[in-house]
Parts: C-alpha cells; sequence; structure tokens
C-alpha cells in the first residue's frame, strides 16, 4: 500500500464540512467513527470528546488546501509541518493483509496510528498521507472545488494537472452553469445590437430626391 494512500483521511475529515451552505456532517460520535473507514479497531477509541477535537484538526487541514489552492505552497508547506510536529506516526513493515504469487507476505509500509486517542491517531494517519501526497505529486495537486459553493477538498491524480472539481457532479453542475451564462450572454448583446441598429435608422436623416 503506497504511504499517499492516507492521504484520502485528510479529504474525507476536510469534507465533512461545507462553509458555504452552513452544513457539518461531523456532529457525533458515531460521525466520527466512520470516518475511519473499515480501521473497526481505531474507530472504536472515538468518545464524545473526540468531535470537538476532530474538528479543530479539520479546520487546520482545510487551512492547508486553502493555501495550496491559492498558489502559496510555502505557507501550506508550514502548515502541514505544524501537523506533522504535533501528531507524529509510528510507520510500520507489514504483509498481514497481501501475499504475493508464492504465498509470502507482500512487505509494505504502514501507518500505524496512535494509541492515546483517535483524533491524535486519526490526525497523524491524514497528516503524513498528505505529506506524501504533496511531495510526491506537488502542491498544486491539492485542490478545492471551483464550482461555488461547493469548495469540497480533492487530490488531483489526472495526467495534466487539469482537474477543478471535486466530483463529476459538481463538473457538471459548473458546465452546465457556464454554458447558460454564454447563452444569456449572447442573447443580451443580440438584444443590444438590435437596439443600436434601431436607434441608427432612427437618427439617420431621410434624403428627398
Amino acid at each position: 500500500m503506497e504511504l499517499a494512500y492516507y492521504s484520502d483521511y485528510a479529504v474525507r475529515l476536510v469534507n465533512t464540512e461545507e462553509p458555504a451552505r452552513n452544513k457539518d456532517c461531523l456532529t457525533s460520535v458515531e460521525a466520527v467513527r466512520e470516518l475511519f473507514g473499515p480501521n473497526r479497531q481505531a474507530a472504536r477509541r472515538a468518545t464524545d470528546s473526540d468531535v470537538t477535537r476532530f474538528r479543530s484538526v479539520r479546520a487546520r487541514l482545510r487551512a492547508v488546501f486553502e493555501a495550496a489552492d491559492g498558489g502559496d505552497e510555502t505557507l501550506a508547506v508550514d502548515l502541514l509541518n505544524s501537523l506533522l510536529l504535533e501528531f507524529p506516526v509510528s510507520p510500520q513493515i507489514s504483509g498481514h493483509e497481501t501475499r504475493d504469487e508464492d504465498g509470502k507476505p507482500d512487505w509494505h509500509m504502514h501507518l500505524a496510528d496512535h494509541p492515546s486517542n483517535a483524533t491524535a491517531g486519526y490526525a497523524a494517519i491524514a497528516a503524513m498521507g498528505l505529506a506524501f501526497h504533496l511531495t510526491s505529486y506537488g502542491v498544486d495537486r491539492l485542490g478545492l472545488c471551483e464550482a461555488p459553493p461547493c469548495r469540497n477538498a480533492y487530490l488531483d491524480t489526472s495526467t495534466n494537472r487539469s482537474r477543478r472539481y471535486c466530483s463529476d457532479r459538481c463538473a457538471t453542475r459548473a458546465n452546465v452553469a457556464a454554458y447558460r451564462a454564454r447563452k444569456r450572454l449572447e442573447t443580451e448583446r443580440a438584444a443590444e445590437t438590435g437596439r443600436n441598429a434601431e436607434t441608427a435608422q432612427a437618427t439617420t436623416p431621410s434624403t428627398d430626391r
């Protein structure tokens, strides 16, 4: 498993909130536990106190995406480094899940979560995963959806660094809005051209022959 895989932890947490829509899905310990996905052992450590702590980490991770999306690479790195210092990880060699064709363990690097509490464990994995993604693919691969009012975080894995939206749904919505805006502008320009032609015709003096 590539360590950059863990960057999805950061995206999942950031996208539990949609500030522009005043929407927050991170309101209970059950919501916190769902973020861990199949890692049920880590999820069981979550308590009601983790809801507030998760929200704090979420705000700091969103700040990383905002800095990257705004083109401030240094700030994005500084913010991420502060998370890495506060929430260190314990890398381990693992092979318990996968086997090669000979039945031997397929050894790979694994990030062990922090045992103290759910927030520390999740934050450590999310920050390290995001750091590996950033250093492997570039700061400009961290983005925020351009389809207002979404602003969900995403990781650009396209070959030509062209991703602008968090999902196909947002991309479609943005394309439809852009098309309608172009058609509206064309209609307004046509109407303005017609009015100008009528005005010019009305003000042109007639010539007696």
